[in-house]
């Protein structure tokens, strides 16, 4: 991004100080500054943007249609800003670390690590919240995050930590109509259920050495947990953990189509924003977790 292309700043609060009130008299007693500031301010944005935003009346103004387009754009732009301050303030302050991760990679995988963690890193506090959704780390509070897929997450740092076995299943009644598959391109032609980059099943079937695959279709989502109930509510086959689903095979809520297979691509990756690489927090956790990972 080009930075300079950015109106100023003080322009914008100008005019979502104006807007808000529908007047520069009372957005100038908010800003400290005098009107004729706030209309100059409030030009220098038209002239940069090249539109009109308010329409002057006598002693009120009214905003155009582009100014009603801008503000809510400007609006949530500041309140992105305050929050992100915030965060970084109380964070930084309270030593704070915040982990976004899969319930199944808690419990499998984490929890079970985590007391080394801190007893090395006694001065940071982590904070775990488990969910299977995509996190958004400009708006849900998020430090770091452990996710699921083929690590290709635009604008994010991403780390390779460990790989699964990866198991084709579906609900009995869909097998029932089908039948049990005899050879992997046979699943091929079945309804399927698809991970959020639709990559999944692309890469189990070169896994199997399966030939002319086509584009992924069907229905895809980024939490595994609904991958799952989609799957058992007979949507399609999916490709999951095979550990995380074999309670489901072994009480019949769910059929093994394959032999599960291990994939190195399609596996957990630590992500957090570029931006964030010397965040020191980050930097100890990061480096933490990847050398339990190694072991």
């Amino acid at each position: 991004m080009n930075y300079r292309q950015l109106p100023p700043l003080n322009a914008l609060r100008a005019f979502e100080c104006a807007a808000r009130h529908l007047s520069v008299k009372i957005a100038a007693e908010e800003l400290c500054v005098t009107s004729g500031a706030v209309s100059q301010m409030i030009k220098l944005l038209e002239e940069h943007l090249g539109v009109k935003l308010f329409k002057r009346m006598n002693r009120r103004i009214l905003l155009t249609q582009a100014g009603q387009d801008y503000l809510p754009v400007i609006r949530n732009a500041f309140r992105q800003i305050a929050e992100a301050s915030r965060h970084a303030t109380m964070s930084a302050s309270t030593g704070i670390l915040t982990l976004s991760v899969t319930p199944f990679f808690a419990s499998a995988w984490l929890i079970p690590r985590l007391n080394s963690f801190g007893q090395t890193h006694p001065d940071i506090n982590l904070q775990v919240l488990t969910g299977n959704a995509l996190v958004d780390f400009s708006h849900d509070n998020v430090d770091i995050a452990v996710r699921h897929g083929v690590g290709r997450y635009p604008g994010l740092r991403s780390h390779h930590l460990v790989s699964v076995q990866m198991v084709p299943v579906a609900a009995p009644s869909l097998v029932a109509r089908l039948g049990m598959p005899a050879s992997a391109a046979e699943l091929l032609a079945w309804p399927k259920v698809n991970d959020a980059d639709r990559q999944g099943w692309r890469l189990w079937f070169q896994a199997q050495g399966v030939e002319h695959i086509e584009p992924a279709r069907g229905t895809s989502v980024d939490n595994t947990g609904l991958l799952l109930n989609a799957v058992i509510a007979g949507h399609g086959a999916g490709l999951l953990p095979a550990a995380m689903v074999a309670p489901d095979v072994e009480q019949g809520r769910l059929v093994q189509l394959a032999n599960p297979t291990h994939m190195e691509t399609f596996a957990y990756y630590l992500v957090y924003p570029q931006i964030h690489d010397d965040n020191p927090k980050i930097a100890a956790f990061r480096d933490w977790i990847l050398g339990e990972a190694s072991t």
